[in-house]
């Protein structure tokens, strides 16, 4: 099975420490099946200095998540939704929610 979210989106996070938070997918890593999102999983970690620029120091950033603990928020209807697809007439693949059926993309 496919991933259905992509880059952009604004997901809502059903599980996990972050449970509850909206925010935009930044980056989709299909092979492990994970999503960074905006603002959600922050981690710190320990840098080294690298040159002048970058000094040394505890840094936070976005840890990815696992896609299943995410559900796609509707741009239409507002709601976290499930994701389905329609082909249309013309051959292409489109996604639409299963809450108010509307297309999403």
């Amino acid at each position: 099975m496919g991933i259905k979210i992509k880059r952009d989106d604004l997901v809502l996070v059903i599980a996990g420490k972050d449970k509850g938070k909206i925010g935009k997918v930044k980056k989709v890593i299909r092979e492990k099946s994970r999503v960074v999102v905006e603002g959600v999983n922050i981690v710190k970690k320990h840098m080294r200095a690298r040159g002048p620029q970058l000094p040394s120091g505890i840094i936070q950033m976005e840890a990815p998540i696992h896609v299943s603990n995410v559900k796609l928020v509707c741009p239409m209807c507002g709601q976290a939704t499930r994701v389905g697809f329609v082909i249309k007439e013309d051959g292409k693949k489109s996604r639409v929610c299963k809450k108010c059926g509307k297309e999403i993309d």
